[in-house]
């Protein structure tokens, strides 16, 4: 920053002789003139302080009774052929003084110089003296690596799973609150400047005095315990059918030519599994639906009573379904509105029991083989088959918090890595919230440690503690479009540790494909207990098989879609893996996991808190972001591939207007990001890893690769997830290959419009992201 400071300025004549007039004239120009002088105040390496560097204004530059003049030419005296002595001693006289203003003026220049040196930086960043921007770390990598597993206390672990195995942690209950305040006080205690964030989100809970009730005719089916956020409200009375899991393959299936019903103004029955409920609540709707009902069966749920009852949400998105794209502080002036993931219609969760009555007294066709559990009988319905469902649940506002705490960069302090777990739950939440919480609170003790042993991190970590994650990641949400400028190109990765153990025996995860190489060279190096072999090869020593796609109902996925912030959330699961059927219900307790987890959760936790933390820890580290963009180029050749070869299909069968349809320019653009990627890797290559301005603008490459995946060309209120190739809705390019795909199986008609404008978009959204990786506009690829 440039600023300016007053100082004298002297200006001597060539000429010693003069009158004393034109003495006295000369002395009263050289007190009245004054000068600009610049100095810029550049941050110190050690981020401590400011430095001031002052520069004297040249000759020429006045400032004439405070108005500032340009060049001003000086007058000039001719000695008189006969000066007398006496106005040579007085102009004598004047000299000396002028040298002792001059000396005090420098003794005052240096005393401000010193102090604006000593002066503390009024960024945020508290100041740090020890470590110099070009700091080499005192702690080796396997040496760090070596202190965090040790700093990592499975007896810490253990007594603070049973300190937060509490129940009734609701959002915005008493509990959770409370549990809000303990980690705020634990942030504090751990010197982690912890703050809170507060949002006013509506949400849904059972009216206790009318509870929700299932009718088959006249009879009472039951009133269940479960329910489901954000349904609809009323009483609706309709044909019953059954759905499978409810997923549109599973609803065409039952209004096909073979069986030929109808879902216009139906109850459709579905099973819990497969897609999430939201996803079910929302295809029913979809096909003129007027409610649905969700159980649990045996054959998903293996390890659950016929009376256990579900809990969820029915919002297919994320954050308050009634601020859609904007967040729920206090007082916004918000016109009211609704989220287009609100299904519309009443929805319910049942025990298994009370579907096998309402199976029971069903006649109709028999179910598929496919849509069949483990139950008595499975019907598909008949036309005088009537069920009625009686939703009472009320919306309330509620004030929730987010609790945070950060341990700060000492180079790039304003990046950061984000590790982030649930504490709420609906049900007893043990496997997952819980652990999740004692992780990130050990975790944040760990890297604390880490930091007073002699670790400085390049970067800051933020450790969140979110609520109302069980609603429709609420919390998250709400942060993520309450500071999303403040976010954006800052927030490089999330770690999510959610559901982190949920059995033994194998594992998964969801990430981004940036984060796919990290991923794998950390479960490469976290030792398998009991064996000096890494984590990844007693898991079949492959990545891409233990890989899943993160789906909506992920704590992390608002991260990815929604923000395009690179993402991971990861488990160790029970084979097969889906051995998370009992989240959702009161059997999420520690009895139960104990139990699938053959009494190992502490050993396992320590496990996912080591992989969390190796993770956390190389991305801080490192001078260069361990985020691999080339991972993303098999990825879009490989959904560019199958786009193409739909439309070679459609030629092939010579579908009217495909004529006209290229796949040119989508190729071009996949090829332009390959050739960025792989240059940037090449830089990389020749790049001093002690140049910090030069490893910053890589960094700055890299962290905006995933950004550059949100598509420009939607509205964030309407299609909140749009990330082309990770989100959801029209603009991904699986909505595009599906649609293509639906074309060739006559299943929709060709608009060649729809088309050309989703490969345009999609087109246009890969080569922005492409040029934006090549770095400075003359470097781009401009071959499209």
């Amino acid at each position: 920053m440039w600023t300016t400071l007053k100082t004298p300025k002297f200006a001597f004549s060539d000429s010693m002789a003069g009158t004393i007039d034109q003495a006295k004239m000369k002395f009263s120009r050289i007190v009245n003139s004054r000068s600009y002088t610049r100095f810029s105040q550049s941050q110190n390496p050690d981020e401590e302080s400011s430095r001031v560097e002052v520069k004297l204004s040249v000759d020429g530059e006045e400032e004439m009774d405070g108005t500032e003049q340009g060049p001003v030419q000086h007058d000039t005296y001719t000695r008189p052929s006969h000066s007398r002595p006496r106005n040579r001693w007085r102009i004598l006289v004047w000299v000396g003084g002028v040298l002792v203003i001059f000396c005090v003026g420098l003794l005052i220049g240096y005393s401000i110089h010193r102090k604006s040196d000593l002066a503390p930086c009024s960024s945020t960043v508290p100041p740090i003296q020890e470590v110099p921007l070009n700091y080499s770390p005192s702690l080796d990598w396997s040496s760090l690596v070596r202190l965090l597993n040790d700093k990592l206390s499975s007896k810490a672990i253990e007594e603070k799973l049973s300190e937060f195995s509490q129940s009734d942690r609701k959002a915005g209950s008493f509990v959770d609150n409370k549990l809000a305040d303990n980690i705020h006080d634990i942030f504090k205690q751990l010197n982690m400047d912890p703050w809170v964030d507060e949002h006013f989100v509506k949400l849904q809970y059972p009216d206790k005095s009318k509870p929700n009730k299932v009718l088959f005719g006249s009879e009472d089916i039951g009133s269940p315990d479960g329910f489901l956020a954000y349904s609809e409200t009323g009483r609706k009375e309709g044909r019953v059918v059954y759905a499978n899991y409810g997923q549109l393959s599973d609803l065409e299936t039952v209004q096909n030519e073979t069986y030929r019903l109808s879902l216009n103004g139906s109850v459709v029955l579905m099973r819990a599994g497969k897609i999430s409920m939201a996803q079910k609540v929302m295809n029913a709707a979809k096909m003129g639906a007027i409610a649905a009902l969700i159980y649990p069966d045996t054959a998903d749920y293996k390890t659950i009573s016929g009376e256990t009852d579900l809990y969820g949400h029915v919002h297919l998105g994320s954050g308050d379904p009634y601020t859609p794209g904007f967040p729920s502080f206090n007082h916004t002036q918000f016109p009211p509105a609704k989220s287009s993931g609100l299904p519309g219609i009443l929805a319910q969760t049942i025990t298994a029991n009370m579907a096998q009555a309402i199976f029971t007294k069903m006649g109709g066709d028999n179910a598929p083989d496919r849509f069949k559990g483990e139950l008595h009988s499975y019907k598909l319905g008949r036309e005088n088959d009537s069920v009625t469902v009686v939703v009472n649940n009320n919306l309330a506002d509620t004030k929730i918090h987010n609790v945070f705490g950060v341990i700060k960069g000492y180079v790039d302090p304003d990046r950061y890595v984000v590790i982030g777990a649930q504490r709420d739950s609906l049900s007893l939440g043990y496997a997952k919230s819980t652990v999740g919480t004692t992780l990130l609170l050990e975790l944040a003790s760990a890297f604390t440690e880490l930091k007073k042993d002699g670790f400085r991190p390049k970067r800051s970590i933020v450790f969140a503690s979110w609520t109302a994650g069980d609603f429709g990641n609420i919390g998250v949400t709400e942060w993520l479009e309450g500071y999303w400028a403040s976010l954006d190109r800052k927030a490089f990765t999330y770690i999510s540790l959610d559901g982190v153990v949920t059995g033994v025996g194998s594992f998964r995860a969801s990430a981004s494909p940036l984060l796919h190489t990290l991923l794998q060279k950390t479960l490469g190096k976290v030792k398998s207990p009991g064996s000096n072999s890494g984590l990844l090869q007693s898991y079949g020593g492959v990545i891409s098989p233990l890989l899943k796609t993160m789906q909506m109902d992920d704590g992390a996925y608002p991260f990815l879609a929604m923000s395009g912030i690179p993402s991971v959330s990861f488990s160790f699961v029970s084979p097969p893996a889906s051995a998370k059927e009992y989240f959702g219900t009161n059997l999420d307790d520690k009895a139960h996991l104990d139990s699938i987890t053959n009494q190992k959760v502490v050993e396992l936790s320590v496990l996912a808190a080591q992989v969390a933390g190796q993770m956390a820890l190389r991305l801080v580290h490192d001078q260069i972001l361990r985020l691999d963009v080339t991972k993303y180029s098999d990825d879009i050749t490989n959904r560019v591939s199958a786009i193409i070869q739909r439309v070679d299909a459609l030629k092939n069968n010579k579908v009217n207007k495909t004529e006209s349809l290229s796949t040119k320019w989508l190729n071009a653009a996949k090829s332009s990001y390959s050739r960025a990627a792989a240059s940037l890797n090449t830089d990389i290559g020749n790049t001093d890893l002690n140049d910090m301005e030069m490893c910053r603008i890589i960094n700055n490459r890299i962290m905006k690769v995933e950004h550059n995946f949100l598509s420009p060309y939607v509205s964030l209120r309407e299609v909140p997830f749009r990330h082309i190739f990770l989100g959801n809705g029209w603009q991904t390019a699986t909505d595009l290959e599906k649609y293509l795909g639906d074309v060739h199986e006559n299943k929709t008609s060709f608009d060649i419009d729809q088309v050309l404008n989703k490969f345009a978009l999609l087109t246009w959204t890969i080569q922005g992201c492409a040029n934006d990786l090549a770095g400075d506009i003359w470097s781009l690829d401009n071959e499209i």
